[in-house]
């Protein structure tokens, strides 16, 4: 099956690009960006993925404002062509590769509408090779960030949000390989070690940098992966180096130090250190405003859940009250919130994503879910 991305010499094995490497069922190529004002009084989210080997596309937009949370939810067959990025009203435009990009969702039944350019305020980050050796769950996969700024309109129940790009932040998330996608395969024998995942991601915007750590820890609080940098900032996307930039340090390492709602798993409150190859420790407080449950763009959400079959083509919408949720339902648990960010003088804005499932024994977790 040929494709658009066939007249370039990028293949890395002697089959046409759109066929995966592998006949693994969990083959994913996903796309994820949040947004957020420099308030902290909205953030959205945004989703796509490809999983060729199941043959569906699905996608999401969810919005967090003024107490309630908003999301509208799309799935496909997959195309035939790699590069169509669209799901009924839903489509991404890739204008410049790894610079310029535009979402745009067309008026539809669930009233969830907008157009959203992204504009790029840093170069591209690499993340470490992510390989977690687990036979349920496992996951192998390539990740990189840029971090940016938003500009257009959101449209809900007859409302329009205006996104000025001034004000409203956010990041872009790529990644690619192998995760646990799609219904439920046959689970063969019992699991002869408790599952589980520890989970922070902290991408921060500072008016002279952007600074990024995340980690994924075993049950015992011992990191089997971190990612953590220091990016240059460019007020014109013109200026960006290149796809990466030489100036990007990368951390030797990082801590954190959470306190949490009473009898949930999310933060109330955090800090985390930097630390530097040169061994220089910054410390950060962060501080929450908002929560984004991260189920509105599909992240186990119990019908729109990744990778699942909806049909030829299917759309969907909902909204919740964000202070009526039941905190330690399964498909709650994994969120994203803004977070206020000091560090000395300087003041920031960004996000700390969190997914907790299962033992760890340092903040004294216990079960799947709950203190």
């Amino acid at each position: 099956m040929l494709s658009k991305m066939d007249d370039y010499p990028i293949h890395q094995t002697s089959e046409p690009v759109a066929h995966p490497a592998t006949s693994d069922r969990h083959v994913y190529d996903r796309y994820w960006f949040n947004g957020f004002q420099d308030d902290g009084a909205f953030y959205f989210g945004i989703g796509a993925a490809l999983y060729p080997n199941l043959e569906i596309m699905d996608c999401a937009l969810s919005l967090v404002v003024d107490g309630e949370q908003h999301a509208f939810h799309g799935s496909r067959r997959a195309p035939t062509e790699p590069t169509d990025l669209s799901v009924g009203p839903w489509r991404l435009e890739i204008q410049e590769p790894m610079k310029r990009l535009r979402v745009v969702l067309d008026d539809n039944e669930t009233g969830i509408a907008g157009e959203l350019q992204w504009i790029a305020r840093t170069a591209n980050i690499e993340e470490g090779h992510q390989l977690a050796r687990r036979r349920v769950g496992r996951m192998e996969a390539t990740r990189f960030n840029q971090f940016g700024h938003w500009e257009g309109e959101i449209r809900y129940e007859g409302k329009t949000l205006r996104i000025d790009p001034a004000r409203v932040r956010g990041t872009k998330d790529r990644s690619w390989g192998i995760r646990p996608v799609g219904d439920p395969a046959p689970p063969g024998a019992p699991p002869s070690q408790p599952g589980g995942i520890f989970f922070l991601w902290a991408p921060l915007h500072w008016e002279d940098r952007c600074t990024h750590m995340g980690v994924f820890e075993d049950a015992f609080g011992v990191p089997w992966h971190f990612d953590g940098m220091v990016c240059p900032v460019y007020d014109d996307p013109n200026q960006i180096p290149g796809t990466e930039d030489p100036g990007t340090r990368m951390l030797a390492g990082g801590e954190h130090h959470l306190q949490f709602v009473p009898g949930t798993r999310r933060a109330s409150s955090a800090e985390i250190v930097l630390i530097t190859q040169e061994g220089e420790r910054e410390e950060v407080q962060l501080e929450p405003v908002l929560c984004f449950r991260m189920k509105g763009i599909g992240y186990m959400h119990p019908e729109w859940g990744h990778g699942r079959w909806k049909g030829e083509l299917a759309i969907g919408g909902e909204k919740w009250r964000c202070d009526e949720v039941d905190e330690n339902a399964l498909q709650n648990v994994h969120i994203q919130q803004v977070m206020m960010a000091r560090s000395g003088d300087r003041r920031g804005i960004g996000v700390l994503e969190q997914i907790h499932l299962g033992p760890h024994a340092r903040y004294g977790f216990k079960g799947l879910v709950g203190a």
